[in-house]
């Protein structure tokens, strides 16, 4: 049985990066000192920038600006995998961590790209009726 999404709160996407987000900003708190307003800011930052992009373009009667909190977030993924690596080089993380992390945020992209497809298709279908132009016997 599939459920109804009413809200963004309703995606598992959005549910999926929120627990990532706490997981990684707790995480942040365990770098050295001097790495919590740097690589530890910017990682909270972006892992919390992700869902907030989906909250902020959920149900925009404007396909263009949903789209673009899709494609937002995406970006801030990537961000945040970049992120998360630098910290698995400098050693404040163990690879299992980072390979989990990254797999994590791997999937999540995913499922925004299922997200973005089928958005993609509607506006494309939509803009193709508008510009036809219409035969005589319409």
């Amino acid at each position: 049985m599939e459920r109804k999404i009413e809200s963004y709160e309703d995606l598992e996407v959005y549910q999926k990066l929120c627990e990532l987000h706490l997981e990684v900003n707790e995480m942040t708190f365990t770098f050295p000192k001097f790495e919590l307003f740097e690589l530890g800011s910017q990682l909270r930052r972006s892992s919390n920038s992700a869902p907030a992009n989906i909250a902020e373009g959920w149900n925009n009667k404007h396909t263009n600006i949903y789209l673009e909190g899709i494609n937002r977030a995406q970006g801030e993924i990537r961000e945040t995998k970049h992120h998360i690596k630098m910290a698995f080089k400098k050693r404040y993380i163990e690879e299992p961590r980072y390979k989990d992390l990254a797999s994590r945020y791997d999937q999540c992209g995913r499922m925004l790209k299922a997200l973005e497809n089928p958005l993609i298709a509607w506006k494309s279908n939509t803009e193709n009726r508008r510009l036809s132009p219409k035969t005589k016997n319409q």
